[in-house]
């Protein structure tokens, strides 16, 4: 009797959990309508306890930030959120609702505005395990920028004695062509104080920044930014050329920093803040950060898996 009883508890339990399980959950690819363009952003909504619904949201730029609670009825939600890089004002306000597995709502701006936004959920991305290494690709030619353009106008970036130069705040960098699978080699150098990034496939940035010395932190050289933490700091100090090795297959990555293995085969949630789009389940173009700091490269070679 006794057996039977705690048998029936837990299949009573199990059927609350399940009750309680909203079609909202999970992970959600979303594109905005931002000061006249589209741009991407991210949503994940999770179980928590009881009744509870908790996340992570990504805007059009920043990190991946907590969601303390979300309310759900039935097929509609709401959160409210504290800013992150947006200007001084409101809380933002996201309201939605889940109509044929598409998301549909606004969010409120800091200053009162309205931002419409659709979602679709975030595509399953198979990791394989045996792959076929083709013939590596030098993106980077030691003479001029051509395989790669400016997502801008203006653009600063220059090749100098074979280097890649990223001089000043301006203009971010993109490789014309894209990939899918891939491992990486990558050397590059900053000076003291300086920040950039490398977004894979245009969506994952791999911290780039003058953080010698510092605890490891996803925000920090190394990380993926805002979701993955490096398991120690492998920066050199400000000055001296130091090198990724970054295999990514699926959304799995592997980072390999000055040597040391700082990320293994881990699971990128979602995309970055300022990633070119957020079509997770298509190849993507590489993306270096030059909006930020001087940042310099003499290495970009990449590997296709096929």
């Amino acid at each position: 009797m006794k057996k039977q009883l705690i048998c029936l508890s837990f299949l009573l339990c199990n059927l609350l959990i399940n009750a309680q399980k909203s079609d909202l959950e999970g992970r959600w690819d979303l594109e905005i309508d931002f000061q006249g363009k589209k741009a991407p952003s991210w949503l994940e909504i999770r179980h928590s306890g009881h009744a509870t619904h908790v996340g992570r949201f990504v805007f059009a730029f920043g990190s991946a930030r907590p969601v303390a609670e979300i309310t759900i009825k039935e097929n509609n939600f709401s959160f409210i959120i504290p800013r992150q890089w947006e200007p001084e004002g409101e809380d933002m306000k996201l309201v939605g609702r889940l109509n044929n597995n598409t998301l549909t709502g606004t969010i409120t701006y800091t200053d009162g505005s309205s931002i419409p936004f659709t979602g679709t959920r975030a595509p399953k991305q198979p990791h394989k395990a045996l792959y076929v290494e083709e013939k590596p690709i030098a993106l980077l030619n030691g003479k001029n920028l051509e395989g790669w353009h400016a997502d801008r106008e203006e653009n600063q970036w220059q090749v100098n004695d074979g280097i890649l130069v990223n001089p000043k705040s301006g203009a971010n960098l993109i490789s014309d062509q894209k990939f899918r699978d891939f491992k990486a080699e990558i050397e590059f150098k900053y000076p003291k104080g300086s920040n950039s990034g490398i977004y894979l496939r245009g969506r994952y940035e791999v911290q780039i920044e003058d953080n010698y010395g510092y605890t490891p932190m996803d925000i920090y050289f190394g990380g993926i930014y805002g979701f993955l933490e490096p398991n120690e700091n492998a920066a050199l100090p400000a000055g001296e050329w130091q090198k990724y090795e970054i295999t990514l297959i699926g959304n799995r990555v592997t980072i390999v920093a000055n040597g040391k293995r700082i990320i293994t085969d881990q699971t990128i949630p979602g995309i970055t803040g300022g990633a070119l789009d957020s079509k997770e389940g298509e190849p993507g173009a590489f993306m270096i950060q030059g909006d930020h700091g001087p940042v310099e490269f003499r290495k970009f070679l990449v590997t296709p898996l096929n």
